[in-house]
């Protein structure tokens, strides 16, 4: 296998000569930490630009950093379609009937013919199934269709969560998040409001303004309600009925309620919540690639669901610390739209917020088009990478050329339009020239065979298919609601039990109104816990709900199986609601127990309620309390690649300091030649000074050190002995030049080595974690509520019964 697994690099392709037209053997690595300014990539259909982009999440994914990537295409789902066997059956049920048609051929034949093709472009690339293999074993891969149960569905609609406390604690953040989430909702009814002129956005923005101050989330249905009755009374100076009069209020409400009550919105609450942190890392802190697939949705809806997205992903990034390692990556396919030269689309603002802000925190944007004119060119001068494929028109090109100007300001690479122009016209099909300001000069290269298998754009059957295992462990149940029994729910009455005497009765809030409703009778604990260590620094409160429903014939309680609920005591009602029935209250319910039963879960929340905290002690880390395993092990992955950075930039430090040894024994072999010629000694210095570039390029650049790297340097050498024409010395000199290659050999090699040993220390997978737990003690377990609570239950229209608490 060709030398290119290297520590925080990138294989994205080799040299490409534009000249000749071919493919050289020079190996093109891109360091990831690059992406950390950001990066475009444009190129016209046909050019290859698919084939880059999943390269570059393959090789992220490889390199243990999460992804999540933006589909309004269908495209990237094709980053599952990775197969170690290479096998056909394995293709079969992935290819295009039309192209095995095309070729006159059956599916198995083309799906065998394909396998075959795969392999074999992979193996001239240097990729081989093991490659694969390392791909699939260090990631875990899901396709999200928002709006759809054709892949994983998310719930987006279910809440609008207040901002967090970090862009709380900022007025510029604030406005942002309030603006940026009225402007998506309004999007998805239709209406392009105007946050400064338009008395919708006012309207809602206050509205969220209002909820979000009091600590609390906002469903769409409070939103429809609060729309017609909001929680104020005025805005600004102006009373609330003549700035907005009850009438246009209901009617926009209705507006809003039409689209709740269309056939098919209840996809958009059902689903995982839009959690950026279980998006990146699952459970046991693997990395994720998480790809939003948008192509089944219309226009508004997709840039509604960007726009919260884009929103969420900055919500998280700005609870993380700061880095200059790659944390994550953000790739937005197909970008069109959604950061125009020209308006203000919801999408813009967190777009261009991300793109200034989003490096200090290590999250890397890459973003793809094939219409450069639709794109402002101004945002993406804070773009440090562009991947430039073949363009179509000279206004693209022009507009593409202005861009880069844009970018390279301020860069180490050197911008020559005109040459630039001369390249981007002689570019061909998966050939791309790469612009990086963080390298002295642009390259042209050829892109590497993806390992997925490239199989043009997914349908929603196919989704369905490829996600059909993962939707079947997401449907399980879990932490749901227990079940109510039917006979309990025949029985229920208008007459409220008799509760035994020197019991505390209360009622859980219901949503609605009383009518159609039915309690049911449940043991309610309200439990605080206070914990303390003063090793792990831990001083905090906990409080646990728990309800157990009683049932005929129950005996004494299992709180492990009890329904945990998010409550304060103080909101309790003290009457049910009028109209409401209730279940029966099962015999033998008497003070005496529940005295028995208030100790049995004082007992279980002891022992089964501790804090439980992460430590890696090769690092020194402790996790902090309320960071899960996954989040602690996603901040362990991070530090881990931090230390790599910087034992990665001391080795090349260590190495440049040898490789000037080198280079200064090459000057002392040509000593004899520089006497006869004192003028050309400047000339000559400036040649060994660029064979030792290219020597030290090839160690720690995009390239790799090979025959032709060090052959160049021999050419160097040997054309600098031709110039003064000293044929007497020419034998001598080669040989020293033999001798370097041979030391430089040497030099890769304990590279190699110690490249190796750091890869094997820090490899996240390989680190253990010790579980502490942190118990309660028994006088530190405070009941501030245990007693007979009352749990509102509504039936719907198959007879199933449902909660219906607040």
């Amino acid at each position: 296998m060709e030398n290119y697994e290297k520590l925080g690099t990138f294989y994205l392709g080799k040299g490409y000569d534009l000249a000749k037209g071919k493919v050289n053997e020079e190996l093109v690595l891109y360091d990831s930490k690059d992406l950390t300014t950001h990066g475009v990539i444009i190129g016209m259909t046909g050019s290859g630009k698919t084939g880059l982009g999943i390269s570059l999440l393959e090789e992220a994914l490889i390199d243990n950093i999460p992804v999540i990537a933006i589909d309004p295409k269908g495209d990237l789902p094709n980053l599952l379609l990775s197969f170690p066997d290479l096998a056909p059956g394995d293709f079969a049920p992935w290819v295009n009937p039309s192209d095995a048609a095309n070729q006159g051929q059956t599916l198995e034949q083309f799906a065998a013919s394909q396998a075959a093709l795969w392999k074999k472009g992979l193996a001239s690339w240097g990729q081989g199934p093991e490659r694969i293999a390392r791909l699939k074993e260090a990631c875990d891969m899901a396709v999200y269709t928002p709006g759809s149960n054709a892949g994983l569905p998310v719930s987006l609609l279910r809440n609008f969560d207040p901002p967090s406390p970090a862009e709380q604690a900022e007025a510029d953040l604030w406005r942002e998040k309030v603006a940026a989430t009225a402007s998506s909702i309004l999007s998805l009814v239709g209406i392009g409001a105007d946050p400064i002129t338009s008395r919708e956005h006012v309207l809602v923005s206050n509205i969220l303004e209002s909820v979000w101050k009091e600590g609390k989330s906002l469903d769409l249905a409070g939103l429809i309600r609060s729309i017609a009755e909001p929680p104020f009374s005025r805005v600004g100076v102006m009373d609330l009925d003549a700035f907005y009069p009850p009438k246009e209020r209901f009617a926009l409400s209705m507006r809003v309620n039409n689209l709740l009550a269309a056939p098919g919105f209840e996809a958009w609450l059902q689903g995982e919540p839009l959690d950026i942190a279980r998006m990146l890392y699952t459970p046991a802190g693997k990395p994720r690639a998480s790809i939003f697939c948008l192509s089944h949705l219309g226009d508004a809806e997709r840039m509604f669901f960007v726009s919260m997205l884009l929103n969420r992903i900055i919500s998280w990034m700005r609870g993380q610390p700061g880095t200059t390692s790659l944390r994550a990556l953000l790739y937005f396919d197909e970008i069109m739209g959604y950061l125009p030269p020209n308006g203000n689309p919801p999408s813009k603002a967190p777009l261009l917020t991300l793109l200034k802000q989003a490096r200090a925190f290590g999250l890397g944007c890459v973003l793809s088009t094939q219409n450069p004119v639709d794109l402002d060119y101004k945002a993406l001068s804070n773009a440090g990478t562009w991947w430039l494929g073949r363009l179509q028109t000279q206004r693209d090109k022009e507009r593409v050329l202005a861009g880069l100007e844009g970018a390279a300001a301020g860069g180490r690479a050197e911008f020559n339009k005109q040459a630039m122009d001369q390249i981007l016209a002689g570019l061909g099909k998966r050939v791309f020239l790469l612009h990086n300001v963080h390298e002295t000069r642009p390259e042209v290269f050829h892109v590497r065979w993806a390992m997925s298998y490239l199989r043009g754009p997914m349908t929603r059957e196919q989704i369905k298919t490829l996600m059909a295992d993962k939707k079947g462990a997401a449907d399980a149940p879990a932490g749901s609601a227990p079940a109510v029994p039917a006979a309990a729910a025949d029985r229920a009455s208008e007459a409220l039990p008799l509760s035994p005497q020197g019991v505390e009765v209360c009622y859980l809030p219901a949503s609605g109104a009383g009518a159609g409703l039915t309690y049911f009778p449940h043991l309610l604990g309200v439990v605080e816990a206070h914990y303390q260590s003063a090793r792990y620094g831990v001083k905090l409160s906990r409080t646990y709900a728990q309800a157990y429903g009683l049932e005929e014939g129950f005996g004494d309680p299992d709180w492990g199986e009890a329904l945990e609920l998010q409550i304060d005591p103080g909101q309790l009602d003290a009457e049910p609601l009028s109209g409401a029935s209730f279940a029966e209250l099962p015999g033998g319910v008497s003070a005496k127990k529940f005295k028995a039963w208030q100790q049995a879960l004082i007992r279980y929340v002891r022992q089964n309620r501790q804090v439980v905290l992460y430590s890696a002690p090769g690092y020194k880390l402790t996790s902090e309390v309320g960071e899960s395993e996954a989040e602690f092990r996603a901040r362990l992955g991070q530090a881990m690649r931090e230390k790599r950075d910087l034992l990665v930039a001391k080795l090349r430090r260590r190495y440049e300091s040898k490789l000037g040894t080198l280079e200064r024994r090459l000057f002392a072999a040509q000593q004899a030649v520089d006497r006869e010629n004192d003028q050309a000694s400047a000339s000559k210095m400036d040649m060994y000074v660029s064979a030792g570039a290219t020597l030290l390029g090839a160690l720690f650049g995009r390239k790799t050190i090979s025959a032709g790297t060090i052959g160049r340097a021999g050419t160097t050498l040997r054309g600098t002995r031709r110039i003064y024409k000293e044929k007497a010395d020419v034998e001598r000199a080669e040989q020293r030049v033999a001798q370097v290659r041979a030391e430089m050999a040497e030099l890769e090699e304990a590279l190699n080595r110690e490249v190796d040993d750091i890869e094997a220390q820090l490899d996240p997978s390989t680190q253990e974690l010790k579980e502490i737990s942190i118990q309660a003690m028994a006088k530190d377990l405070t009941v501030n509520l245990f007693g007979l609570a009352w749990l509102p239950y509504l039936e719907d229209a198959e007879g199933h019964l449902y909660p219906d608490w607040k």
